[in-house]
């Protein structure tokens, strides 16, 4: 997907950034697409899509998977892959430091959800990252602010091609008030960060269908007017700038407990400006 930059930070160079300041030692990737994205990793990563065409060099540890998400985490060790980066690590939830490799739980520091760009493909998407993240992880959704029906189309017919993703924050603000949902304006369509994942809730599995069913329209989709006019959004650069992520790794590496952990983030996000 092309990125028209209209003098906002595109999200690759949002992306970018966040790979410098969350430190992660784990990334995983849902919609490969060219590798842009992915090029930017240089840590242990793993990487899935059904159709990537990669065009740029990858300069990390990789697992790219040619497969559907759905697929991939329907595997028996899906994050296997992650084992022996975490295992070497110090300190942290999910490490087990001293422990044999297949003791540790694989966990995903930052992800980015791209893939189809339909509802209710991203929304599984974001149930099965959760599965395997803790609190601290990122997790970055892509294409979360349309700029008008066309591009909200599930039908895609314009350039630009955000589908039905952005229903995604209407959704977690009803069922899943305890996350961190963090809209960012970026060029061209904008991303979501998410933080406070809870890998052992179940609310969305549970009410899936119930969601689906009322979520999923034929086109035209109602956008809302406060989407389209970006309100609320976080301005990235003053995103980036606040004291949010250097306490968020303090955090990880301390294994602050959950409600701490959220806290401390609503309290960093407060001091950020939004439009």
């Amino acid at each position: 997907m092309s990125e028209a930059n209209d003098g906002r930070m595109t999200r690759h160079e949002f992306l970018r950034h966040l790979h410098d300041l969350v430190a992660p030692r784990t990334y995983l990737e849902i919609g490969v697409n060219d590798g842009r994205s992915l090029a930017l990793s240089r840590v242990t990563s793993i990487a899935i899509d059904p159709a990537f065409k990669i065009t740029v060099p990858l300069r990390c540890d990789l697992d790219l998977v040619r497969a559907t998400s759905d697929d991939f985490f329907a595997g028996p060790d899906p994050l296997a892959h992650f084992r022996g980066s975490l295992a070497a690590s110090a300190g942290g939830p999910g490490v087990g430091q001293g422990r044999a490799d297949q003791q540790v739980r694989p966990v995903i520091d930052l992800a980015l959800i791209d893939g189809m760009h339909l509802f209710e493909f991203a929304l599984r998407d974001f149930m099965n990252v959760e599965r395997h993240s803790e609190w601290w992880s990122v997790i970055v959704f892509d294409d979360m602010l349309p700029r008008s029906v066309d591009e909200a189309a599930r039908d895609r017919h314009a350039r630009e091609w955000a589908g039905g993703v952005f229903k995604v924050v209407p959704v977690l603000a009803r069922y899943r008030p305890d996350l961190v949902v963090v809209p960012v304006d970026t060029a061209p369509t904008g991303v979501l960060v998410v933080l406070g994942a809870d890998p052992g809730n179940t609310v969305l599995r549970e009410r899936y269908e119930a969601i689906v069913a009322e979520w999923v329209v034929p086109d035209p989709q109602v956008i809302p007017a406060a989407t389209l006019a970006r309100r609320g959004a976080f301005d990235p650069e003053a995103l980036l700038g606040s004291g949010l992520w250097p306490e968020l790794v303090r955090a990880r590496l301390e294994a602050t407990p959950r409600h701490q952990g959220c806290e401390l983030v609503r309290d960093r996000l407060a001091a950020v400006p939004r439009r």
